[in-house]
């Protein structure tokens, strides 16, 4: 039986695998997408109902194509799958949909790497894992299954009337969980919402959006510092997008508490950090009003004053008195939201390119070993790497990189130019 060879595969056809082929049609270096769904599948299948886009549609797209409508509003998960559907036949993308990659190992027979599919085997001389950060929903193994209590990871929330009658624990209060949990108080459900450290930017200061501040100010190209990859993030462009604000959370009726920590005899401990937490989260969300006031002074533009922004309301009931324990069953609690964050997960990829937890090894998504590519990981050349417009600058990078080992290859000695 013949077998399929190609010259560059790409695992996985979202943000990342649509820029990667755009950038790799543009060097004319032959390729194929693999997609073991539809295009941009998690967006469709692995999200809420309500989810929109963080960011406005003038920011997170590709520079290629804008969505059409608003450019200051945030576009619904449906519409940003759509979005890369239409991106894709712009250029023909070599995508083929419904194909898993079970494996990926070194060709013992020659170069490059042999790629086990659903549909039978390739080989290829290059590999992209274009798989993106959020690969494996994370649930703390804390609360075992238990009678009466539904628990599930936000991947797996659809939307209000889904959920059993009760209370709803959030656990996790970055962007999915702030959101789901508002949601969810909205719809006229009793929450909890447990909250550790997070950032808690501004959605928008001075007559300009967040993303814009983080472009004016340099931060969309910072570097990762320890631990800073891994940051909270809590914003969110739901209902036309606005700051998020847990002290307006606990005034609407909403139950604050600290980080989870322990499970016993039907009832949950929280830690004693709510206020500090909510403190901290404070204290980002000044300090950017600070940089930002900064710098409109520093080049002279004249966007309007907020002083209102910089009211920090009182603190709420549950942060000055916290709740440290809670007896689920005695409070009504009958579903537990996980949004407790991803992780990794390159089993597939059998090759030295991950290390032994698992993790990518990588400079830029060029891997450790060569012919193995990543795309779409979190601060792989900057802060704005795992977000739409930020992967397909880093596509670039990744395509530029093979055109050029292809003509590394393509040298026949003396006479022959190489690049």
């Amino acid at each position: 039986m013949s077998v399929e060879k190609v010259d560059t595969l790409v695992v996985g056809a979202g943000q990342a695998g649509v820029a990667a082929s755009e950038h790799l049609t543009r060097q004319g270096v032959p390729h194929l997408v693999l997609e073991r769904a539809r295009i941009a599948e998690r967006w469709r299948s692995e999200r809420w109902d309500s989810l929109v886009a963080n960011g406005p549609a003038w920011h997170d797209r590709f520079p290629g194509m804008t969505f059409a409508g608003d450019p200051d509003a945030f576009v619904g998960k449906e519409g940003v799958a759509d979005y890369f559907v239409d991106y894709a036949a712009k250029f023909n993308a070599p995508i083929r949909t419904g194909v898993e990659v079970t494996s990926v190992t070194r060709n013992p027979e020659g170069p490059g790497f042999v790629v086990e599919t659903s549909q039978g085997t390739i080989e290829a001389a290059r590999v992209i894992a274009a798989t993106g950060p959020f690969q494996k929903p994370v649930i703390p193994a804390l609360i075992p299954e238990t009678p009466g209590l539904t628990q599930m990871h936000s991947t797996a929330y659809r939307n209000p009337g889904a959920l059993p009658a009760g209370g709803v624990l959030v656990v996790g209060a970055g962007s999915s969980g702030a959101q789901i949990a508002e949601e969810l108080r909205q719809s006229g459900r009793k929450v909890w919402l447990s909250v550790g450290p997070h950032g808690r930017p501004p959605r928008a200061y001075r007559g300009r959006d967040f993303v814009w501040w983080l472009g004016v100010l340099n931060k969309w190209d910072s570097e990762a510092t320890p631990g800073a990859e891994h940051t909270t993030i809590a914003v969110s462009g739901a209902k036309g997008g606005r700051t998020v604000d847990f002290r307006r959370f606990a005034a609407e009726g909403m139950t604050l508490v600290g980080r989870t920590e322990t499970f016993a005899d039907g009832r949950l401990t929280f830690a004693a950090d709510l206020a500090a937490n909510i403190a901290q989260g404070d204290a980002n969300y000044l300090s950017v009003l600070d940089e930002a006031d900064a710098w409109v002074a520093r080049n002279g533009l004249n966007l309007p004053e907020e002083p209102s922004a910089r009211v920090i309301g009182p603190d709420p009931a549950c942060v000055t008195h916290p709740i440290l324990s809670l007896n689920l069953a005695d409070a009504g609690i009958t579903t537990i939201i996980w949004a407790t964050g991803f992780a990794v997960d390159f089993s597939w990829l059998k090759t030295d390119a991950v290390d032994a937890d698992g993790r990518p090894r990588h400079l830029r998504g060029i891997g450790a070993e060569p012919g193995i590519y990543f795309l779409g990981q979190p601060y792989q050349t900057r802060r704005g790497s795992s977000f739409i417009w930020g992967v397909w600058h880093d596509a670039k990078l990744v395509a530029d990189h093979i055109a050029i080992q292809r003509s590394y290859l393509a040298y026949d000695g003396p006479g022959t130019p190489a690049m």
